[in-house]
């Protein structure tokens, strides 16, 4: 069986504080190089699956760090693009205790919004591929970025790879003129298994309902090539105490994981990255609905473990959490 899954979107550095240090008290910034479709290629290659990623970065030196640090975790950096522009930049500070985490974003005119239609050579990148993965967040950055997304998109189709989108809206990200419901019924339109709550699918299709049954109930009518719909559901606690349950829409029932009470969070970011590669892995792997949901929810729970944005565990890992096996113990 095919395990090779392509991925398409923007890697920024991640510049976040020492420990739980506010901004205004931060004296140095920790570098890290993540963005939410590369997470799921670098999660899906810790399972063992052959991934790689595209994108565009700045030909200088922080460039060539991104792809290192892609390098480093065995995910394919053959087509990446180089240019001119700049590095999109995030800063985070972590929360605790009550005090919620922030994210400030410095990714404007990056060199990744300036991808350029026609760039990419989809169909060869996708020709002895299985999967392809986007998110919401691609077409919100750039016109072309948008335009390079549906290009992919199109060529996967063609290939008969199957598609996820992570619909993942953002709203302050829409700046180049268009909306998400210019855009985005269209890209989702054209995929198999999309991860989205009931405020995705009102702002980028116009669907309201009630609940997630009924609104992915709406969106697989209006456009039938919608296999499955999933999200999860988060109780925050506190910055340090969530509680987590995942669910998918079959287009029949609904399907529900077990609940994960994470009481002592190390870094949250990532965390539905690794809750789109376990379903992702699940569904490309052939698991069940209902083993698919939990090994995604058991995924998504070891991340928040995990410094920085990706998820670093096995297959072993997250089945030995669904089995409720050796849970905070000293494994020698």
């Amino acid at each position: 069986m095919k395990k090779r899954v392509i991925t398409f979107g923007e890697v920024m550095m991640r510049l976040s504080t020492p420990g739980f240090a506010r901004f205004t008290q931060a004296q140095s910034l920790q570098v890290l190089y993540a963005g939410s479709e590369a997470n799921v290629a670098v999660s899906l290659r810790y399972f063992g699956c052959d991934t790689a990623h595209v994108t565009r970065f700045p030909s200088n030196d922080l460039g060539i760090a991104a792809t290192q640090t892609l390098q480093r975790h065995g995910v394919d950096t053959r087509h990446i693009l180089y240019g001119d522009e700049r590095m999109g930049v995030y800063f985070l500070e972590n929360g605790a205790m009550q005090r919620s985490s922030r994210i400030i974003y410095d990714r404007f005119d990056s060199a990744f919004a300036h991808i350029a239609p026609g760039s990419v050579d989809w169909d060869s990148i996708l020709k002895d591929a299985a999967w392809f993965h986007w998110t919401g967040i691609t077409p919100a950055i750039s016109q072309g970025a948008a335009t390079v997304c549906r290009e992919a998109l199109v060529s996967a189709r063609k290939h008969g790879v199957k598609i996820s989108g992570d619909i993942n809206y953002r709203r302050n990200l829409w700046q180049y003129g268009k909306t998400a419901r210019d855009i985005m019924p269209e890209l989702i339109s054209l995929t198999d298994y999309i991860v989205a709550g009931t405020t995705d699918l009102e702002n980028c299709l116009g669907i309201g309902g009630g609940s997630l049954e009924e609104s992915s109930r709406a969106a697989m009518k209006q456009y039938p090539n919608i296999q499955k719909v999933s999200c999860t559901y988060r109780e925050s606690i506190s910055s340090s105490h969530n509680k987590i349950q995942a669910v998918i829409w079959d287009g029949k029932v609904t399907l529900t994981s077990k609940e994960y009470d994470m009481t002592h969070i190390v870094d949250r970011v990532g965390g539905g990255d690794a809750f789109m590669a376990g379903l992702i892995y699940g569904w490309l792997t052939g698991m069940t609905d209902q083993q698919t949901v939990e090994f995604a929810a058991a995924a998504t729970t070891l991340k928040h473990s995990i410094e920085g944005d990706v998820n670093t565990t096995s297959v072993q890992e997250v089945e030995a959490l669904m089995r409720g096996e050796n849970i905070g113990k000293l494994l020698r």
